[in-house]
């Protein structure tokens, strides 16, 4: 079988593009033709269809004269039709798996598929298609739904939805207006695919037409566990150091525990201001990748996500689920289904030191047959759910039953 694989970005710049890279080796792994339809970028890593690949800069790194510029192809870029449709003459592909769409490629691709009668299954990697700003939050770090509940999308401007920045959240807004009206994904796709069952229910009240053309499939990791690691005495954080990942209660209730090593691994807006009052038994890694992070997570007691956002289906679960290591995570948006609670980990209300508190003092504390059975409840459970074979049989029995209703 032969599938395009679309993503605005053909580098790690998210978790989008980690499961992006991750399906297509998959596919590739097991046989079929995976090709990348993307944006040109230095940043690239090499592909034999870079030929294809769409020239339109990142926004947020132009000038204010290029921004203007660009602006029309921000909503529809023609360039990208014409270049896909050249790819697809070429290459005559089955099926098109869309993972991130806007800002870049844009909705103008979806007439060109449906020209060539090519079906469509794009995966909600974050909340975009019922929330301009697509985290559900506003200017203001708080949780907001408005736009979903009433496509009030002007909202996003007025609350300036998009990290506080007027102009970004502008054009979402207008995006957002431009897709109901001329090109609504939820027509022009034939299949979605959730990667958690929170984002699925909140596009079910957004529209009910999403629960007529869409299935669930949790993310899953090629990382494969090499033995039972031992255990350390410390928990992990590891991800981007902001302030609506809930870091800063995990520090604050750590200071309740000076002989537990907390280890914080990533970077971001808030790392220069943490790292100043850190205490002594908070440490700051930096970014880590590859084996070195795989190692810290095999080794960590608990990884602790302490998120204070509607996260969707966090890859730093998932990855150490896989690496048989407990989780504590917050009691919100698509985290709860992945942690059993009492049985691979723990759950606390968001933002709250106290209950945080509480949980890693139990946590830290347990007796450790106890433990153990938590580690292997948790290496089994991702054995059968973030498995890659796992992953594979579900996901080509989308493909197979979309391109089957289709004809």
């Amino acid at each position: 079988m032969k599938i395009l694989q679309i993503d605005k970005y053909h580098y790690i710049k998210g978790g989008a593009e980690t499961v992006f890279f991750n399906t297509i080796d998959l596919l590739e792994e097991k046989g079929h033709t995976a090709i990348p339809f993307c944006l040109k970028s230095t940043k690239n890593r090499p592909s034999i269809y870079e030929k294809y690949f769409v020239d339109y800069p990142e926004l947020s790194e132009s000038s204010v004269l290029t921004k203007i510029k660009k602006t029309p192809a921000f909503f529809y870029n023609k360039e990208s039709a014409r270049k896909l449709e050249q790819l697809i003459l070429q290459e005559k592909p089955d099926i098109a798996h869309i993972h991130l769409l806007f800002n870049g490629i844009s909705v103008s691709i979806l007439p060109v598929l449906q020209k060539y009668k090519i079906p469509i299954v794009m995966t909600a990697h974050d909340h975009r298609l019922i929330c301009p700003a697509y985290a559900f939050t506003n200017g203001k770090q708080e949780l907001c739904e408005i736009c979903k509940e009433s496509k009030q999308y002007w909202r996003c401007i007025t609350n300036k939805c998009s990290k506080g920045n007027l102009t970004n959240s502008i054009l979402l807004s207008l995006d957002c207006y431009f897709r109901e009206y001329f090109y609504p994904p939820i027509k022009l796709i034939d299949q979605f695919i959730f990667v958690s069952k929170f984002s699925q229910n909140k596009h079910f009240e957004a529209n009910p037409i999403y629960a007529e053309k869409s299935t669930h499939l949790y993310n899953f990791t090629p990382i494969v566990q090499d033995g039972n690691s031992t255990k350390e005495n410390y928990i992990l954080y590891f991800g981007r150091i902001s302030e609506e990942k809930g870091i800063s209660t995990l520090i604050k209730a750590m200071k309740s525990f000076p002989h537990i090593h907390l280890k914080i691994a990533g970077t971001g807006p808030l790392l220069q201001k943490l790292s100043a009052d850190k205490t002594d038994n908070i440490s700051f890694l930096g970014f880590k990748e590859g084996q070195e992070l795989k190692e810290l997570i095999s080794k960590a007691r608990f990884v602790v996500v302490p998120s204070e956002c509607y996260e969707n289906n966090p890859l730093t679960i998932i990855e150490a689920m896989t690496l048989s290591t407990p989780i504590i995570g917050s009691n919100i948006g698509g985290i709860p289904e992945l942690i059993q609670s009492n049985i691979t980990g723990y759950l606390f209300s968001p933002g709250s030191i106290e209950e945080l508190t509480k949980v890693i003092d139990h946590a830290i504390n347990l007796e450790p047959s106890k433990y153990q059975q938590m580690v292997k409840a948790t290496k089994e459970y991702a054995f059968l759910n973030f498995s890659k074979e796992a992953h594979y049989t579900r996901l080509m029995n989308i493909y197979k039953s979309t391109i089957e209703n289709y004809n």
